[in-house]
């Protein structure tokens, strides 16, 4: 069963663009594999919290106009 674990920062994504993450990779294994492993394709999209990773040695939080426009503030 092809599995894709995608972590992107909490809030950055919307509802319809995690939708269509899914969407996408399931087909870039189909293409790569055969029709055969759509319905066993498992695509996860992890949210990390703000603060919850870094990047070049800082604890990264997202800024509020990178946020998805339909997640609910904190």
């Amino acid at each position: 069963m092809p599995f894709a674990n995608i972590k992107v920062p909490q809030a950055a994504l919307s509802k319809v663009q995690k939708e269509e993450i899914v969407h996408r990779v399931t087909s870039l294994f189909v293409d790569y594999f055969s029709e055969a492993v759509r319905p066993h394709t498992m695509v996860l999209i992890e949210e990390v919290p703000d603060g919850g990773y870094g990047r070049a040695d800082e604890v990264y939080v997202i800024p509020e106009a990178y946020r998805a426009k339909d997640q609910v503030p904190k």
